[in-house]
């Protein structure tokens, strides 16, 4: 959420910031709304200014013996005022609210403008893409022969996107699960395992809501979601609370199952593990000071990036432009690996600075060391990493002209096994 008092200072910053994301301005409403707000407080403080006056008035001619009718009868007449005009109130602030939670976060100016994926710059690239002298196979096609995912009966038992990993990539999967979160962890991240449902509240406060209801799957009898990704309760784990400015940054990390209604292209795109309904991801999220926040998304960055060079998979960094970009994001990165048998980019971690965006939604702010006011923090989070695409990457990058997978050596005190095959 925006301050309303930067939107009333700064209207025309905001709607060119809304303009470059390609979203609906609504500042023109926000702001009649916030006037009259303004406006009602004011003539309901005069109102009851005017009661207390009132009030001694009343007081003093009771006092003095005489009647006390006219101004009895004023009071009655203040206090129905005050009345209507504290439902107003409450109308408008309710009106108010519900539209500043629609309105986007702005990106920041060094985010290129654009409204495709071709508008995106690259950054960097680390790695060579690996060169065979042989057809390489997709990773589907790997998994076929292979058999470590059974895709017909995860759609059996549930449905398309939903597979059901096994033998030697059921192992894959938890070994790279404990690779991310040790590395993590060996750089100042505290691990947590989080709910795997979150409350209304919850996701409005990340910004899953009121703009992604639709890709995430709901338990209306409950009013719950199922999460899309750690980044919404790991968030949320400082809802409301004012953290010490010395505790910054505070840093956590969280392996989770993930649930998104994807609305899917057809193809390429979505064969195999490239787009799922369910999959794993180890997610990192921080909590930090305003004044470091854009040093803190290099740093985190270069955590997520230091996977993929351990696991020697080729990448390469975009800067996303503003059309590119999610409701709530002020800048953010995505890492893509190569994937030979595809001989495509496959995105695998998106690293994004909300700034006070999502801190302002769940109310954390950081008490500054002195007699400062407080102020709000600054929330990052990024993939380190999506599982899927990484594991299609492996199995593409690292395939054998016989169709084995050869083990990147930074998993194979995770998986005990070097080939599979």
């Amino acid at each position: 959420m925006l301050d309303i008092r930067f939107i009333r200072e700064h209207p025309d910053v905001v709607k060119e910031g809304i303009r470059k994301k390609g979203e609906v301005d609504m500042i023109d409403k926000v702001l009649e709304l916030d006037a009259s707000l303004r406006a009602l407080i004011q003539k309901g403080e005069a109102l009851k200014n005017r009661r207390n006056t009132v009030s001694e008035e009343i007081g003093k001619q009771k006092r003095d013996g005489k009647d006390a009718a006219a101004p009895i009868k004023e009071m009655e007449a203040v206090k129905n005022e005050i009345k209507s005009i504290d439902e107003e109130l409450r109308r408008v602030e309710v009106t108010l609210n519900k539209l500043l939670l629609a309105v986007p976060n702005i990106p920041h100016p060094s985010v290129p403008v654009g409204t495709k994926p071709t508008d995106n710059k690259e950054i960097s690239k680390w790695g060579e893409k690996p060169v065979i002298d042989f057809k390489a196979r997709t990773h589907w096609e790997l998994i076929d022969k292979l058999g470590i995912v059974d895709f017909d009966r995860g759609a059996r038992i549930t449905g398309a996107g939903f597979p059901v990993y096994k033998d030697r990539g059921a192992k894959l999967q938890r070994a790279l699960i404990n690779f991310f979160l040790d590395e993590a962890v060996a750089r100042g991240y505290r691990e947590l395992q989080p709910p795997l449902m979150v409350n209304a509240t919850s996701a409005t406060g990340t910004g899953q809501l009121p703009d992604k209801e639709d890709l995430m799957y709901t338990i209306p009898k409950d009013d719950l979601y199922l999460i899309p990704t750690a980044e919404v309760p790991v968030t949320n784990y400082h809802r409301d609370e004012l953290l010490a400015e010395q505790d910054l940054p505070l840093k956590y990390c969280a392996y989770t199952p993930c649930f998104r209604r994807e609305a899917g292209s057809y193809g390429k795109d979505v064969r195999g593990l490239n787009r799922l309904h369910q999959f794993d991801k180890v997610e990192l999220v921080k909590f930090v000071h305003p004044g470091v926040s854009y040093n803190e998304l290099e740093s985190l960055r270069a955590d997520a990036e230091l996977l993929l060079q351990k696991l020697g998979l080729p990448y390469r960094v975009l800067l996303m432009c503003t059309g590119d970009m999610g409701f709530t994001q002020a800048k953010k990165y995505d890492l893509e690996v190569w994937a030979i048998g595809q001989e495509r980019w496959l995105e695998v971690s998106s690293i994004s600075n909300f700034e006070a965006f999502q801190a302002r939604r769940i109310n954390v702010r950081m008490r500054p060391r002195g007699s400062g006011k407080p102020e709000f923090v600054h929330t990052l989070n990024g993939s380190a990493l999506a599982l899927p695409r990484v594991v299609a990457a492996l199995l593409e990058n690292y395939q054998t002209p016989e169709g084995k997978v050869v083990i990147p050596k930074a998993l194979h005190k995770y998986t005990g096994f070097e080939v599979i095959g």
